[in-house]
This record gives structure tokens, C-alpha cells and sequence, in this order.
């Protein structure tokens, strides 16, 4: 392979895609480890269907993985340069995903005439005009996958089960790397089955070889750009559930609180509970309820007995917890809940992305029932801000509903993992045991918060529920009593804006066009704006996560822009949520609700329409 057949990009888009079983999300995640590896940034984008098994052959049934590598990876990508087809239905349903010129791997084995039909074709798909469109390279899959298999003693049946490390195979040798951390990664997982490891590397082994002889390859080979902009330190790919749990077990290490989760599975957030089930001998809890309310009265009850508590859920499942959580403003307890949101409402699309239960985090509970909102912004921050969220609720002492979604949690990127050293200190709010003074809801005259007081704690006995106290402790319905206690909850919420940082904005500092942003959106927002300054424009970006309260300069930050345009992954829930606060602030939106996320194409093609309007 001489130099001058290498093609150097500064990133490169590869997306897989095939029926649930083909192992499109193993060998995407195979190919962002051996990347992350070899030095590249890296983000993915997992895209898979709700059904549990959908026929095979059909458009429902087709799962994708796309990964993003390169020199300084925001977001998993727009369109992929190499396109990974394993059957005709996602051929069909998966193209529209490739740029013009893209390079496209079919397993043509699987063209039959039936499966074509099944995916909707009433012909031959490989026109002239397609293939002069793309670089489509016609790989028989299958048949070399089983003339393998068969070689090794293995039926067909099994075989069929490594053609995802063929495709694999082709798609290092089309990136320029090696096989050897594959190799690695397949002793490790069958370490017990050596007949299975021996099968693997020979497949994917197949497909490399097979890559090398084909003559469009040698033009089609690229050399991707390593990161230059990482801190030294030790890294991991890791995807937005599993760093949610390690920031909450760091939040437990910190504070010195024992971690409970008291939650129920529900899609896109069982990563968070199953994840932390693994490290109980960190001292984690976890409590897989039989509903969703369970899950969150359990957590509340950990939270009166002095836990860290929390629960994960999804869009229908905060729905379930709105009554609980009430109970838990109303007592005052620390809790988390991680809402991974998803696509609604109802059961909804229980695999796609949306930002749509942001009006429910806000404003979902009967009552006036304030509470703390923050989202994450990429799926390696949502370890800091799930640490970020337990210290607000424990020092607080509130909920605090942090928001990721499906884009987040089952995305992944590379994370510097931390020395817990580093992590500030979380102090609880814990009463002093024998106290003459304590009051179960005297306040803290800074944050206006009330002391922690736990079970079996001397001399502090006392009564919290749902019923209005007095802040002495007893029951009181008197009128007053209840308007003060109102405007107290309130102020606790909304001073707890003293201890955040100021908002930042960055981009041009003389912009027509300030974008603004929260939560998952992040990464294609900052590189279309990047982009955008580096073509000429004048465009600011400022990137909300700190949600209720708002960090304190938001105001003067809104008011210098004469053009303003809110982006979120729902109908303009924050957007409403601004004017509510800033009225005079003129803006206008940007939306969509299709259960993806942004590309940066479109978001580039809106700005500009604002810019030249």
C-alpha cells in the first residue's frame, strides 16, 4: 500500500447498518474503541428500532451505528462517508444517510429477489446513475463468512452470526488500522470459547484480505486525523448512562452518603441502573422496583433514612413519579432523578431522541412545586453533571431532575476520567445531633435550606409528609403559614442560583445572531456556529445547562442581541421558558421533532436565512 493511495481526512463519518440481529451496534462499537486507541476523538450515534424483533428483511427491523472519528469530534456527524449495508431493507432505508461520493458496502449475498421485494424494491436498486453516485463495492458477505465457517466444523446457522466482522474487516483495512485491538477485545469476551475467538478472527481477518484485493479500494483508503487538543491523562469510550452512574457513585464517594437507585427499566435510561447494580461494593444500592412510583417512593424513603438517593427514568415514567416528587418538595429531601428523555408523548418513540419533557421537569407536579433543573450537554459530561446534580440536592436540600436523552445515554465519546482528588467536596446538610434549636425546618439564612435531620440521630425526632408544616414542624393548614412556606421553597430553588456560574457566551463578540442552545443539542450547535465564524459570519453561541433557576447574568445576556434564535429537539419548550423570564428579549425558534438529532447542514441553512433576513 504505497502513501499515495492514502486519502488524510481531518474526520471521517461511518455508519453500519443492518437487521437487529447482524451485530451493527457490536461492530460500531468495536470500530470507535479500536479508533479511540489509535489516538482519534471520537462520538457515536446508536439508532436502533423499538420493536423487539421485527421481521427480518423489513425497513422497521433495521438497527444503525454510526461513529464520528477524527482530530476534535463535537457530535456523531451529519452524513457518512462510508455506508455499511448489510441487507437490501437497510440499503433502502439507510442511503439517504451517505454524502454524494460516499463509499458503500453491500453484502450483495442477501439481494435476492425475495428480501428486495420485502424491502419495497420492484427492481434492480444498483442503477447507473446510483453507482455513479457512489463507490458501492458488492461484497459477498455470506458466502465467504460461511465457506469459513464451514472450513472450521462450523453450520451455517452459527457462521452467520460473524458477517458483521467481514463488513468490520473491510471497513479497518479502509481506515488505515490494525486488527490487533479487535484480536484483543475477542479473547477477552471468549476467553472460554476458543472455537468462537478462532472463528471471529478469521472472518474479520477475510474481510481485510478481501479489501486488499479489490482495486476501488486502494483509491479508497483514508488516513484520519489523531486528536491534538487531549489533556494527558487516562481515557476511556464511555456512553452517557454508564458516566451518569460513575458521577453519581463519585457524588456518593464525595459526600460520604451511601448511593441508593430505586427505579424500574424503562428505555432509554436501564443502562443507568444496570451499570451501577455492577459496584455494590462501592457501596451502591440499587432497588429494581415493581412500577415506577415504586422506584420513587423507595427513593424517598432512602432519602429520609440519610441516603444519596436517586432514580433514573424516561419521559413516561416522570410522568408516573409527578405525585411522589410533590412529596419529595414538600419534605425537602435531597433526591436525583435522571430523566433520559425520549420521543413522545405516550410510550411515544422509546428509542429516538427528543427534549420534550422539559415543561414536565418544570412545571409537572401539582401545586407549586420548585424544584432544580440541569441537563448534560455530551455524553462524557453527563458524569459531571449527575455529580453536579447530587451535590445541589444534598447541599440544597431539593430535588434536583437532571435531563439527558437517547441521543446522551446510548451515545458515547472519549472521557478523561478524573482523580477523585480533583472533584470538589460535597458537604450535606447534616444536623447536629442534640441540637436545643433544631427546628425540622429552620433555614439556612444563605441558601435558605433546612438541616438533614436522620433517623436515630439523638434528640432530633421530628415529623415530615405531605401535609403543610409550620416551620416549628406540626401541621398547620392557617392560611398565612402556607403562603410563607410557599414563597420559602421558592427562594431555596431560587438561590441556588448564587452558586452557579455565570453564563458564558462565545463565537463573535460583535454578532448579529446570538444561537442559543441547552441540554444534548451541544455538539452540532458549537460546530455550526464554528463553523459559520469561520466562513465569515458573525454568530454568538451561548449553551444553557443550568436550567431552573437560570444562571444569574442570563438577562444581560439576552438583551444585547437584536436576533435570537432558541434551537431545541421539541416544539420551543425552552423558548417559552425564556419569554416567560425576558419578555422584552426578542426571539424566534428553530425545532424538531422527528426523533434525531440536529445536523449541522440545516441548522447552518436556518442561521443564515436569519442572518440575510
Amino acid at each position: 500500500m504505497s502513501e499515495n493511495q492514502i486519502v488524510n481526512k481531518e474526520d471521517l463519518v461511518v455508519r453500519f447498518a443492518g437487521d437487529s440481529g447482524d451485530g451493527m451496534q457490536l461492530s460500531g462499537t468495536l470500530f470507535s474503541d479500536a479508533s479511540a486507541l489509535t489516538g482519534n476523538d471520537i462520538a457515536t450515534f446508536p439508532d436502533y428500532p423499538a420493536e423487539i424483533r421485527a421481521p427480518h428483511n423489513t425497513i422497521a427491523g433495521v438497527s444503525g451505528y454510526q461513529v464520528h472519528v477524527g482530530n476534535h469530534i463535537y457530535s456523531s456527524g451529519d452524513k457518512c462517508d462510508i455506508l455499511v449495508a448489510m441487507n437490501p431493507a437497510a440499503f433502502k432505508s439507510q442511503l439517504k444517510w451517505a454524502k454524494k461520493g460516499a463509499t458503500v458496502i453491500v453484502d450483495i449475498d442477501t439481494f435476492t429477489e425475495e428480501a428486495m421485494e420485502k424491502a419495497g424494491y420492484t427492481e434492480n436498486p444498483f442503477t447507473d446513475e446510483l453507482e455513479r453516485a457512489y463507490t458501492i463495492i458488492k461484497a459477498p458477505i455470506t458466502s465467504f463468512t460461511e465457506r469459513i465457517g464451514e472450513s472450521q466444523g462450523v453450520d451455517k446457522k452459527t457462521a452467520d452470526k460473524s458477517r458483521n466482522m467481514f463488513a468490520l474487516g473491510i471497513i479497518f483495512y479502509s481506515t488505515h488500522k490494525t486488527l490487533d485491538q479487535t484480536f484483543a477485545y475477542l479473547e477477552r469476551k471468549f476467553a472460554k470459547k476458543p472455537a468462537v475467538i478462532t472463528l471471529n478472527k478469521a472472518v474479520l481477518t477475510e474481510g481485510y484480505e478481501y479489501a486488499d484485493k479489490l482495486e476501488v479500494m486502494h483509491s479508497h483508503i483514508f488516513e484520519i486525523a489523531k486528536a491534538d487538543k487531549m489533556e494527558h491523562g487516562r481515557y476511556r469510550n464511555i456512553t452517557g448512562n454508564v458516566a451518569t452512574a460513575w458521577g453519581l457513585l463519585a457524588a456518593s464517594e464525595k459526600s460520604g452518603r451511601r448511593l441508593f437507585l430505586g427505579s424500574y427499566p424503562i428505555t432509554p435510561a436501564t443502562d443507568v441502573m444496570v451499570e451501577l447494580a455492577k459496584h455494590k461494593s462501592l457501596g451502591a444500592r440499587v432497588f429494581q422496583a415493581e412500577d415506577e412510583i415504586a422506584g420513587v417512593c423507595s427513593a424517598i424513603g432512602a432519602s429520609y433514612a440519610g441516603a444519596l438517593a436517586c432514580t433514573s427514568t424516561s419521559g413516561p415514567g416522570l410522568s408516573l413519579k409527578s405525585e411522589a416528587l410533590g412529596l419529595a418538595v414538600m419534605t425537602e429531601l435531597p433526591l436525583v432523578v435522571v430523566d433520559v428523555q425520549r420521543g413522545g408523548p405516550s410510550t411515544g418513540l422509546p428509542t429516538k431522541t427528543e427534549q420534550s419533557d422539559l415543561g414536565q421537569a418544570l412545571y409537572g407536579r401539582n401545586g407549586e412545586a420548585p424544584l432544580v433543573v440541569v441537563a448534560a450537554s455530551s455524553s462524557a459530561n453527563c458524569f459531571y453533571w449527575a455529580f453536579n446534580a447530587a451535590k445541589i440536592a444534598l447541599e440544597h436540600m431539593t430535588p434536583v431532575i437532571l435531563l439527558t436523552d437517547g441521543y446522551l445515554g446510548n451515545g458515547s465519546q472519549l472521557f478523561k476520567i478524573p482523580s477523585m482528588k480533583d472533584m470538589p467536596e460535597i458537604k450535606p446538610r447534616l444536623a447536629k445531633e442534640n441540637d436545643p434549636n433544631y427546628r425540622p425546618f429552620r433555614r439556612d439564612e444563605e441558601k435558605f435550606a433546612r438541616e438533614w435531620a436522620l433517623p436515630g440521630m439523638a434528640g432530633l425526632s421530628h415529623r415530615v409528609g405531605g401535609l403543610e408544616k409550620c416551620p416549628d414542624g406540626p401541621l398547620s393548614t392557617d392560611p398565612e403559614n402556607h403562603a410563607l412556606m410557599t414563597k420559602n421553597r421558592q427562594e431555596k430553588v431560587n438561590r441556588v442560583a448564587n452558586y452557579i456560574p455565570d453564563q458564558e457566551v462565545t463565537g463573535a463578540k460583535d454578532a448579529d445572531l446570538l444561537v442559543v442552545g441547552w441540554g444534548g443539542t451541544a455538539g452540532a450547535l458549537t460546530l455550526a456556529v464554528e463553523e459559520m465564524n469561520n466562513e465569515g459570519k458573525k454568530v454568538a453561541y451561548t449553551h444553557f445547562n443550568y436550567i431552573c433557576p437560570l444562571p444569574k447574568n442570563t438577562g444581560d445576556i439576552l438583551r444585547k442581541y437584536k436576533k435570537i434564535v432558541v434551537c431545541e429537539l421539541n416544539n420551543g419548550q425552552f423558548a417559552g421558558y425564556l419569554r416567560t423570564q425576558f419578555p422584552e428579549c426578542p426571539m424566534t425558534q428553530y425545532n424538531k421533532v422527528m426523533g434525531l438529532p440536529f445536523e449541522v447542514g440545516e441548522l447552518k441553512e436556518h442561521f443564515n436565512k436569519l442572518l440575510n433576513a
